[in-house]
């Protein structure tokens, strides 16, 4: 799948990798890209960059009347990347069910939801759908696991979609970021990759066609590991 001249859509595109995206998107010559934010304040962060390329809309993943809104504006949209996400820290022994709550809305029920709405979309025009999953979908650390838990059921998501696309032609990746330099990890001591290397990659990957995209040093490193023995992950991370 070609980028250049592609329509796309970024949600949580106003920092972090979606921010990353979109530029990468316009780098690699896509005509149109819905930025998408939460925030009034970042819509018009977004819109006060006065590119043509870029049209900024409001969407809150977990707003079904947003998603319908945005959906009935991008009919055009060729590739979809589910970028917004939440992270809470705590244990799945200890952290409150609101946290729960919080992280399987937006990252599991908000892209199903925006998925599901633009799927006529993405028929019509034989495009993608790009999820930005994690690494630790396939791993669990235990201080991450709320997170841990949403993503894996998006990663099971993703796995789903891709078999109901099929039929349909249009393609669907698993992106899966090791320690990426983002407000979401500003408190965690670890080498991290930069957004900008994240998203190139990314970009990389749909070129090529590969379904499932490890997008950096780390995600590479312990994914070639836990293709060999999972369990070896499992408690290193275990132990982290």
């Amino acid at each position: 799948m070609r980028i250049d001249n592609t329509i796309a859509l970024v949600t949580g595109a106003n920092r972090g990798i979606g921010a990353a995206l979109v530029e990468a998107l316009l780098e690699q010559g896509a005509s149109k890209v819905y930025a998408a934010a939460r925030q009034d304040a970042d819509v018009a962060a977004l819109r006060a960059r006065n590119d043509r390329r870029i049209v900024p809309v409001q969407l809150d993943v977990t707003d079904d009347a947003q998603i319908e809104r945005v959906a009935a504006e991008a009919t055009d949209l060729r590739i979809l990347f589910n970028n917004a996400g939440v992270l809470d820290l705590g244990s799945v022994l200890d952290a409150p069910s609101s946290a729960f709550d919080r992280n399987f809305d937006v990252n599991v029920f908000g892209l199903l939801h925006t998925t599901r709405a633009f799927a006529l979309a993405l028929t019509t025009h034989q495009g993608a759908v790009v999820n930005i999953l994690t690494l630790v979908a396939l791993a669990s650390m235990p201080s991450l696991g709320v997170y841990n838990a949403s993503k894996a059921a998006a990663w099971s998501l993703t796995q789903s979609m891709r078999g109901d696309f099929a039929r349909r032609q249009v393609k669907v990746f698993g992106v899966f970021p090791g320690a990426v330099d983002t407000d979401m990890l500003k408190d965690v001591e670890m080498p991290k990759t930069a957004p900008a290397d994240v998203a190139a990659a990314v970009m990389e990957g749909i070129e090529a066609g590969d379904e499932d995209i490890f997008p950096d040093p780390m995600a590479r490193a312990l994914y070639a590991q836990w293709t060999t023995d999972h369990k070896a992950i499992e408690r290193q991370f275990a132990a982290m």
